[in-house]
């Protein structure tokens, strides 16, 4: 039995990996929160007291941090500012979060020698074109669009400078578009889902053309986990399902699988700098640590999804008001 330090685990991917970890180890888990708005903690509030120690703080703080690094055993920084709409409004939670918090974590591991693992976005490398037919792999360079990108391109290269400098005990992971359970509502999917659920259309950015390569958040996990356990010190590592899909067709599945018309949506101004595709090759994941996805069709995950906002309203409902009225200011 192990111990885990989880930053940002009341967020939607690390509360699903707290999750995972319970489910599929033995290993007992702090979770680090700051607890901003994207963040719940009733995400984990069901979960076994005596397996789980949650802690309200910032990964900026070091002193904290310090305190929480000499427990663990395993690190796994989740933590981040990740909205890009929000980071064109202010950058500054952006750098602070992602740039000076991964800073803090990578001096406590390095003075306790424990093993880190980073969790990252393929938004680094910035987009591809829709005809194109390459994906995203770890040689490829990075090219972020927007401050949120390149926050999290910045704490990427951190880590590496730190193992390469340090020595640090540190693996990265690069993920495509996540959807599931406990993602906040001002996310695309869930934001689709809980409008149709309160009769409202969905709403997809300009024509829609847009091409996000789609994960479901347990896969993400899982492949996490591998990674953790069995990855190489230094590596990065790319996770994807193959669920390349542009936003229209995703909107247009979500109101298919709910009974709904497949245009009965409406269209509201694109957002400024918003990349065309992205697309992941997991090829390495894959064949080294032999890793594969659950969901291995996107629409099998998603009525997965839909299902889940549908039995816990209770979760969603006090966030929603204020996130619609706050993409209704911006004309959205």
């Amino acid at each position: 039995m192990g111990s885990y330090l989880i930053t940002g685990g009341a967020g939607f991917i690390g509360a699903n990996y707290v999750r995972h970890v319970l489910a599929n180890t033995d290993h007992q888990v702090t979770v680090l929160d700051k607890l901003t708005y994207a963040a719940s903690k009733a995400s984990i509030d069901s979960l076994p007291a005596d397996r789980v120690t949650f802690v309200q703080g910032d990964v900026c703080d070091a002193d904290l941090v310090d305190r929480l690094v000499t427990d663990a055993d395993v690190v796994v920084h989740f933590a981040a500012e990740s909205h890009n709409d929000n980071s064109l409004n202010d950058p500054s939670p952006f750098i602070r979060t992602n740039l000076v918090g991964t800073y803090e974590l990578l001096q406590a591991v390095r003075k306790h020698d424990t093993r880190y693992h980073h969790i990252s976005t393929d938004e680094v490398y910035g987009d591809l074109e829709l005809d194109d037919p390459e994906r995203f792999s770890e040689s490829t360079p990075y090219n972020p669009s927007s401050p949120y990108s390149a926050s999290k391109a910045g704490s990427d290269l951190l880590v590496r400078a730190w193992v390469r400098s340090f020595g640090v005990q540190a693996t990265i992971s690069n993920c495509s578009n996540n959807y599931g359970p406990f993602q906040h509502v001002e996310k695309f999917i869930p934001r689709q889902i809980t409008n149709l659920i309160d009769g409202i259309h969905p709403k997809l950015y300009g024509a829609g053309l847009n091409v996000r390569d789609w994960i479901h958040v347990d896969d993400h996990n899982s492949a996490v986990q591998a990674i953790v356990e069995r990855g190489v010190i230094g590596e990065t590592y790319l996770i994807g399902a193959d669920g390349e899909m542009n936003n229209k067709s995703v909107v247009e599945l979500i109101l298919t699988l709910m009974g709904h018309p497949a245009d009965s949506y409406d269209h509201v101004n694109d957002r400024p700098g918003h990349d065309m595709r992205y697309a992941i090759d997991s090829a390495k994941l894959r064949s080294d640590l032999g890793w594969a996805p659950a969901y291995t069709h996107f629409a099998d995950g998603l009525a997965a999804t839909i299902d889940w906002y549908r039995a816990n309203e209770a979760w969603w409902r006090p966030m929603k008001a204020a996130t619609e009225a706050k993409y209704a200011q911006a004309g959205q």
